[in-house]
């Protein structure tokens, strides 16, 4: 069963997602939250295995409450998916940096926000919906305040730079190992060495950095 946190400033969504969630036999909505501050108190003190976290709320928003929850060395475990409207696509890569596992839009289909729960928990994937790698792709377009150097790939191999690109490109580990012929545990093996070298939480961290240091460029058609 996957526990999740609903963190959201309006009670009527979060009863909206409750129902959407809990329709699915893998799914167990176990807390609530309006606020960011709120919501770290609910991961410290119950077992979360995903947030669902809105950006905009009062006291404390989705952006520091994601950072909080990301650098506490108790909640390793806890990964956050950010809900946003395309009116806040700005923070979605600060999100990510912060350690947003990934994002979806507030109007997903059903079958997607479930499954995206169900990706993120697996840890293989990030959220990729063709409109979200659109959104992330314009989004790193605009670059950024801080952005990478080509030369922070450096590090990598030849083969470990045209995993990055693969996975930059929204490919998970099967459609990864299909299209460069190897077994699906050697791709996953060759990501996790670059999420190790690269010091990347997991996948959505490593598109944007496929993205800021120019190794994709994006596409939005």
């Amino acid at each position: 069963m996957i526990r999740l946190l609903l963190v959201d400033d309006q009670a009527l969504i979060r009863a909206g997602l409750k129902v959407l969630l809990q329709s699915a036999a893998d799914l167990e909505v176990v807390a609530e939250a309006a606020n960011g501050l709120e919501a770290l108190g609910q991961v410290r003190s119950q077992q979360i295995d995903i947030v669902l976290m809105d950006i905009r709320m009062p006291i404390m928003d989705g952006i520091e409450a994601t950072k909080a929850i990301s650098s506490d060395p108790q909640l390793l475990q806890t990964r956050v998916i950010v809900l946003t409207t395309f009116a806040e696509d700005e923070y979605i890569v600060e999100a990510i940096r912060s350690g947003a596992s990934g994002f979806l839009v507030k109007d997903s289909e059903p079958k997607e926000l479930i499954e995206a729960v169900r990706v993120v928990h697996r840890g293989d994937a990030l959220l990729s919906p063709s409109v979200t790698r659109r959104l992330i792709a314009t989004i790193a377009s605009r670059g950024s305040s801080s952005p990478l150097n080509a030369s922070a790939l450096e590090i990598l191999t030849d083969r470990e730079r045209e995993i990055l690109s693969l996975v930059g490109s929204g490919l998970n580990n099967d459609e990864i190992a299909k299209t460069l012929y190897l077994s699906p545990l050697t791709a996953k093996t060759h990501v996790s060495h670059i999420m190790l070298k690269l010091k990347a939480r997991d996948r959505a961290a490593l598109v944007v950095i496929a993205y800021e240091t120019g190794l994709v460029r994006p596409s939005l058609s």
